[in-house]
């Protein structure tokens, strides 16, 4: 029985590295638009000159 228990921790590792490699390849690019679209704003808002107060 602790022969089994044995084998058992190379498949759970197998298991693992299998769920982590199908993590990792996913398809990521589904918010590249959103997150660039968001960054064009940041920028476009740094840029713009600051009217009114010399605040910080």
């Amino acid at each position: 029985m602790a022969v089994l228990l044995w084998l058992l921790i190379p498949l759970f590792a197998a298991v693992g590295a299998a769920i982590w490699a199908s993590w990792a390849a996913r398809d990521r690019t589904s918010g590249d638009v959103a997150e660039l679209a968001g960054y064009s704003r940041f920028r476009e808002a740094m840029d713009k000159s600051h009217s009114g107060s010399d605040a910080l």
